[in-house]
């Protein structure tokens, strides 16, 4: 591969406080090789290409952003459950309608369209926590790892990496209830069998790694959790939980360990420093310690908690208690990292009634290194010498960012200001437009194969 250089006009910079000026980024072989600062020094040299469109104003550049926590299928409930009344368990009902209809084929079409919308908001790197396993009636496919496969197919065409979190899915409550109907399809009888498919899935694409994830303290029982832990665990893989995402979760799990959902998982080895914890909307200050003393991540996902009407969590003081934030889109309610992330701050405004709780630089640490590294890719989310070139350039001259400082971009940009997007030192997106795939024509074709009449 021939090496480039491209000019971000202003590139944000890991550690500095907003972005930088005039920068030279040097790529060799889908890695960051050499980056150079050329304010004072005239017009950039001879073969440099502009990132984002130089007949514009000029554009900030941001390292790749990572989705850590997605549930693809979701994408397709988007509009259609938001105008009545109910919780976040009348919503599950819905979205099992749309999970009942999936096959290899149409998965691999509608993940295709979703995972390249995130091409389009500026995400590089997808987290999802893949539990649709099985046929509809719970029965294996010829190939018991086909769904999974397809996830891994999609986001290659999309162009983005794939970290596949192969969801443990075994009951329908803390009390060991039987799944049924739907949920038939997530099951693989017990912890063993479910480790031994997942062993089974080994993909040579280099876009893609495998890691896993405990659905929740409701659907893996206690005896089992340390099988899932230890499966990640044995391969440094990154291991996920949805924790503490409804008040009625902690009171069950209370009602039949006698303990919260985190001190149920600490208990069986399932915390650690590899391990995100998903919402961690409702925590103890117990929980907190928990999860702080263990080095457990936690990913936020604000607009799935507010279109679920799940609750506002604690997000500064997990980070003051030193426990990792990150971000995601989950339900897909709307697929926007700059979203996400300025909800951090706006959200713990209503909460607590003040302001300025969070950073410019925190939020985008939390859009992009902690999310990678929570993904498995620790060498991805900053603009650094040897890191990927994962490179997403946002415009500064739309009806949102016009008038706009480069360093308030994540109070004022949306998913539609992205410009260009560059993985591994590829273009993907360019002038806002995905390069291989269209993206609301495959959205609506594969949403409609797949939502009930």
């Amino acid at each position: 591969m021939t090496p480039t250089r491209w000019l971000a006009e202003y590139a944000w910079l890991p550690e500095h406080a907003e972005p930088t000026p005039d920068v030279l980024i040097e790529v060799d072989e889908g890695r960051i090789t050499a980056l150079t600062p050329l304010v004072g020094a005239g017009s950039p040299p001879a073969g440099v290409e502009v990132l984002g469109d130089a007949t514009r104003l000029p554009g900030l550049t941001l390292p790749g952003l990572a989705n850590v926590h997605s549930h693809a299928f979701h994408r397709a409930l988007r509009g259609r459950t938001h105008g009545g009344r109910g919780d976040f368990w009348s919503w599950r009902d819905r979205m099992y309608g749309v999970a009942a209809r999936l096959d290899p084929d149409t998965y691999l079409a509608l993940a295709r369209a979703v995972y390249a919308e995130m091409a389009l908001a500026g995400i590089t790197c997808v987290g999802e926590f893949h539990y649709l396993h099985h046929r509809p009636d719970g029965g294996a496919y010829d190939d018991p790892n086909a769904m999974s496969a397809a996830l891994v197919e999609a986001a290659a065409h999309a162009g983005i990496r794939l970290t596949l979190l192969d969801t443990c899915y075994l009951t329908a409550g803390v009390d060991g209830r039987a799944l049924a109907g739907p949920q038939r399809r997530f099951g693989d009888g017990d912890a063993t069998r479910w480790a031994e498919r997942a062993t089974a899935f080994q993909p040579t694409d280099v876009h893609a790694r495998v890691g896993a994830a405990v659905h929740s303290v409701r659907a893996v029982p206690a005896d089992q959790l340390g099988t899932v832990a230890d499966w990640a665990r044995e391969r440094r893989a990154p291991l996920h939980v949805h924790l503490s995402e409804q008040p009625a979760e902690n009171d069950e799990c209370r009602a039949v360990h006698g303990r919260t959902p985190s001190a149920l998982l600490a208990e069986h080895g399932v915390l650690g420093p590899d391990t995100t914890a998903v919402h961690a909307t409702h925590p103890t200050s117990g929980d907190l310690t928990l999860l702080a003393d263990s080095r457990t991540g936690v990913c936020l996902c604000p607009t799935t908690e507010r279109d679920l009407a799940d609750g506002i969590g604690p997000a500064r003081r997990m980070a003051d208690a030193g426990i990792r934030l990150s971000l995601g889109s989950d339900s897909h309610a709307v697929i926007d990292l700059f979203e996400e992330a300025r909800a951090m701050e706006l959200d713990e405004r209503l909460r607590t009634r003040r302001r300025g709780l969070f950073a410019p630089v925190e939020l985008l640490t939390a859009a992009t290194a902690t999310g990678h590294a929570a993904l498995g890719w620790a060498d991805a989310g900053r603009i650094a010498v040897g890191a990927r070139a994962d490179l997403v350039t946002v415009r500064l001259d739309s009806a949102r960012t016009a008038g706009v400082p480069p360093v308030g971009a994540f109070f004022a940009a949306g998913a539609a200001d992205v410009d260009q997007v560059l993985v591994d030192g590829r273009v993907v997106v360019a002038q806002g437009r995905h390069l291989s795939v269209d993206v609301p024509a495959e959205l609506s074709a594969s949403i409609e194969a797949v939502t009930p009449a």
